[in-house]
């Protein structure tokens, strides 16, 4: 359980990552580890809302997954949408609205129905925000936000980050801190406008594996942290 002097970030981002190896690592299919991520996934962002944790953005699939095998992302678009769907009253019940980040282009309708049936459903909640980015990639959202600006009327000398941001798929408060599973160190195109200023967390075990017990200790060593903007300490957090 967290300590409750431990301050919460307002703003955490998980990279899903190991679901595969920790299939195979137990001869396995792919498939199994996608399934146990996901059920995963969804007890730990249900333990993080309720932990304090005001947003939560989960990086599921990249638009650069579309490369893995037809049978892999057939299986995931399946997945997701059977989730979403089993998981929407969960969510609707501890009062979690549900967002999602990313291009529509590639995903099938039973998909993006799915996505916007849950928006729908639970966009009154007010206890925390999850954002799903499906099908996306940062760099990808900043070229977009450009696109919009370009076709709207705003003055370009007036631009600032606060003006920028509104241009996103969704308008979010900048990354405290980002969690990768699996060991990988690299963000692999998540999030990197809203990162800019977010501490990282690099835990070896794979998400399938990765508890409430792991969540804790990534908000631990959060803590530990002297975070600092620009070179001006912004907090010293309690270890």
């Amino acid at each position: 359980m967290i300590k409750k002097s431990l301050k919460i970030p307002n703003h955490v981002g998980i990279i899903v990552d190991g679901n595969g190896r920790w299939a195979s690592e137990r001869g396995l299919s792919r498939s199994a580890g996608h399934a146990k991520g996901a059920s995963n996934l969804e007890k730990i962002s249900i333990y993080a809302i309720n932990l304090g944790i005001k947003y939560l953005s989960l990086y599921v699939f990249s638009t650069e997954n579309f490369k893995r095998s037809k049978e892999e992302v057939d299986y995931l678009m399946d997945l997701f949408v059977n989730k979403f769907k089993s998981s929407s009253k969960k969510y609707n019940k501890e009062n979690i609205k549900v967002i999602f980040s990313g291009r529509k282009d590639n995903l099938n309708k039973d998909v993006i129905d799915t996505m916007k049936s849950i928006e729908k459903e639970t966009k009154n909640n007010t206890k925390g925000v999850i954002n799903f980015c499906l099908n996306y990639g940062s760099q990808y959202e900043i070229i977009d936000a450009v696109k919009k600006i370009a076709k709207s009327k705003i003055d370009i000398d007036k631009l600032d980050i606060e003006t920028f941001n509104k241009y996103m798929y969704n308008e979010l408060p900048p990354l405290d801190l980002v969690i990768r599973t699996s060991g990988e160190e690299r963000l692999s195109n998540f999030m990197l406008w809203q990162s800019a200023y977010a501490e990282f967390y690099f835990p070896k075990t794979y998400f399938p594996a990765f508890g409430k017990k792991d969540f804790d200790l990534a908000i631990e060593k959060y803590n530990m942290r002297d975070r600092r903007f620009g070179g001006i300490k912004y907090e010293k957090k309690s270890s």
